[in-house]
């Protein structure tokens, strides 16, 4: 089932499945590294997690974004932070290297979209993520949920960070 959520340009995208909700337990996944290797929730065992969704890194505010959440996740005890794309992984480690990310887990749902899907945030119009942002807690329980509406905008860090610092 698809619905309308995010804004491009003047358009409308068509977005698969229902967004999820604070308090639901997150779906797990199974996402590629950058190394080509997989990656589920259990890899990330007893730790808060902030996932931060982006339509391309090779975007200036998907950029951004992946650098802030990188600056910020230094500073943050107990917490991962994974930045999720449609993009290759061979793009997505070469921006890491080039750009220094090396507090952040950057990883693809590109091969078959299912960690998109079930997380309310693929835009079957582009086969991209619409940007968003989850804070996990040490249970996988979604404790913060943001979807951008606009595909330009940026995810309110403050809040993000916030909820995962009080999980900690």
């Amino acid at each position: 089932m698809a619905r309308k959520g995010m804004m491009v340009g003047d358009s409308e995208h068509n977005i698969q499945k229902e967004m999820l909700a604070v308090g639901a337990a997150a779906p797990d996944f199974n996402l590629i590294a950058n190394d080509l290797s997989g990656r589920s929730l259990a890899d990330y065992a007893g730790k808060v997690k902030i996932i931060s969704v982006i339509p391309s890194i090779d975007t200036g505010v998907c950029s951004d974004q992946t650098r802030r959440f990188n600056a910020e996740a230094a500073g943050l005890d107990a917490t991962v932070v994974l930045t999720v794309s449609a993009d290759m992984p061979f793009a997505l480690g070469r921006f890491c290297g080039s750009e220094g990310i090396e507090n952040t887990d950057t990883l693809s749902t590109q091969r078959d979209m299912a960690f998109a899907d079930d997380y309310g945030v693929h835009d079957t119009d582009w086969r991209i993520c619409q940007r968003a942002v989850f804070v996990l807690d040490r249970d996988n329980v979604l404790r913060h949920v943001e979807y951008v509406p606009v595909i330009g905008d940026e995810v309110d860090f403050d809040a993000a960070l916030a909820k995962a610092k009080e999980l900690a």
